[in-house]
């Protein structure tokens, strides 16, 4: 959630109609460097540092194989907690950097339990389900200005007193399940996330309010899940899910905070705002998982 597209046009200004209360009262400015990271601030997390913030979605799952109908493999119930902390540099001025650790997981799609295991139509085969219990997933700090500090401006549109931010962000890294012969055969990881946010105006630029409450959309177009088991298969999946940010932890979902609590207990606050651990994703937690798996059997083995 931290990059914007560059073709963006920035709509809105301090003289803006569609704010008259923030007008009043000096409004952030987002072609500013102070305003930009303000604004990046108030959307994503807070002004104040060290303050939780939780951001709740729902949304569905979707598998694609060339020459079959698309189908419809789970729903989906997730939450991302985290905070912001102010960090200062140089030649960038001050900023911000967020820190975080989430929660998705996998639903039945017509009763919308829990999976626990999942029976794949292609395969054949029942498999354990794998939810997403990555932590942390942190940010690079985020500032007013780039490195030869020229500006940096929040870049949104403006459209009857609504503002809109969208975000794509392609991913194209070594896939930590794979060997170290990647170059060679393929199997690097590829997927895009896209994110689009929206809100009232004056909210958003009301220097009186140190948050904003956006909506949020999310689409990720990715391959097969690891747990998923499907090797070199053809296809890929895509999800679509709508969120906000909430008011508190306790707006979300019974069915989810009743699984953080049995299950990712340390999931109901952020990281500290200094956590200096290396992000988790999807298959760097499936590894840790597949590890154990393969030492649990060699102990087996070994009796």
């Amino acid at each position: 959630m931290k990059h914007f597209n560059s073709t963006l046009i920035l709509l809105v200004g301090l003289s803006t109609s569609a704010s008259p209360a923030a007008d009043q009262h000096a409004a952030l400015d987002p072609n500013s460097a102070e305003g930009s990271v303000q604004l990046h601030r108030k959307v994503h997390c807070s002004l104040e540092d060290n303050r939780p913030v939780v951001y709740g979605w729902q949304g569905r799952a979707y598998a694609r194989v060339p020459g079959e109908r698309d189908r419809h493999l789970f729903n989906l119930l997730g939450m991302n907690v985290r905070q912001c902390g102010t960090v200062e540099d140089p030649a960038r001025g001050t900023g911000y950097r967020l820190v975080s650790r989430e929660v998705m997981l996998y639903l039945d799609p017509v009763s919308n339990e829990i999976l626990r295991h999942w029976d794949n139509p292609w395969t054949g085969e029942s498999v354990e389900v794998i939810h997403v219990a990555n932590d942390p997933v942190n940010q690079r700090p985020v500032f007013g200005r780039d490195a030869e500090g020229n500006v940096v401006p929040f870049r949104m549109r403006e459209m009857n007193g609504t503002w809109m931010a969208h975000y794509e962000i392609p991913l194209f890294y070594t896939n930590p399940l794979g060997g170290p012969y990647q170059k060679y055969v393929g199997g690097t990881y590829h997927a895009t996330e896209i994110f689009d946010f929206n809100g009232p105006l004056d909210e958003l630029l009301d220097p009186r309010r140190d948050m904003a409450y956006p909506v949020v959309s999310w689409v990720r177009l990715a391959m097969w899940l690891p747990w998923m088991e499907m090797g070199s298969r053809p296809g890929m999946m895509y999800f679509n899910a709508m969120g906000k940010k909430l008011q508190s932890y306790d707006q979300l979902p019974a069915a989810l905070r009743d699984e953080i609590a049995s299950t990712y207990p340390e999931y109901v606050a952020p990281p500290p705002v200094d956590d200096a651990r290396r992000n988790e994703t999807s298959w760097t937690y499936m590894k840790k998982i597949i590890d154990a798996r393969s030492e649990s059997d060699a102990e087996s083995a070994g009796h």
